[in-house]
């Protein structure tokens, strides 16, 4: 049973607190322990570049986070209510109204045009932009009614990004967005990902194995083992077209 969920007085200086956060799957010798104690705290607009060998913790990390899934132990605060004591509902509600996800693969519907991907969003969200809007800022004002199969692979990203901020989410999460993609691609990808970050302010973690990109962020997370093992700021934040691959 989940205890009730608290809420801070005050309004919290940082977007994110997270204290002694902890996952564990599985039990006994055979445990896995995917994340170790996790104390940190993320600022409002940050642009968070997260590194990581593949089973480092980022990802789990990530999803807790974003109320993909829960953790063993330790607390999550997000604007000064705990997520970690959140029910089912109540962490929908935190993913619908507060949260995006943007993925390695665009997960676009094929049959619908670039507006109407976007569209399955702003029709149900409470305070959406556009779908033109949407697209215009990551773009592709002149792709609007192409289909997936008709957009290139960093298009087709791009849409996914204007469907994750159509909304005018507080914090998009990023996991490998330039995985699939050759540097070039990539770089216009990030363009977007950069772009909304500095115009909506929307606060971005952003996963990664290309430690080159940590050079775009304003602050770098690097985890290994499930421990938070670097946390550090980056004072002379850089464009992605500065960037080199």
């Amino acid at each position: 049973m989940r205890r009730a969920a608290s809420v801070r007085a005050d309004p919290p200086e940082d977007l994110y607190s997270i204290r002694g956060l902890t996952k564990v799957y599985g039990e006994g010798p055979t445990a896995v322990h995917a994340l170790r104690g996790i104390d940190l705290d993320l600022p409002r607009s940050a642009m968070v570049v997260l590194l990581g060998a593949s089973g480092s913790g980022k990802s789990t990390f990530l999803n807790i986070v974003g109320g993909l899934d829960d953790a063993t132990d330790g607390q999550v605060w997000f604007e000064g209510q705990e997520l970690t004591a959140l029910g089912p509902a109540e962490l929908t509600e935190y993913r619908r109204n507060s949260v995006s996800f943007v993925f390695q693969f665009y997960n676009l519907v094929a049959s619908l045009t670039a507006r109407e991907n976007v569209a399955l969003i702003t029709e149900i969200a409470e305070d959406p932009m556009t779908p033109e809007d949407a697209l215009s800022l990551v773009g592709l004002e002149n792709r609007i009614d192409h289909f997936p199969s008709q957009l290139s692979g960093g298009e087709q990203q791009r849409v996914a990004i204007a469907r994750a901020i159509a909304k005018r989410p507080k914090v998009m999460f990023c996991d490998e967005p330039t995985g699939a993609l050759d540097s070039q691609t990539g770089v216009i990808v990030l363009d977007a990902l950069d772009q909304v970050n500095r115009e909506l302010g929307t606060t971005t973690l952003l996963i990664t194995h290309n430690v080159v990109i940590a050079e775009m962020a304003d602050r770098l997370l690097r985890f290994a083992d499930g421990a938070l093992v670097e946390d550090r700021d980056n004072a002379d934040r850089k464009s992605p077209s500065e960037l080199q691959w």
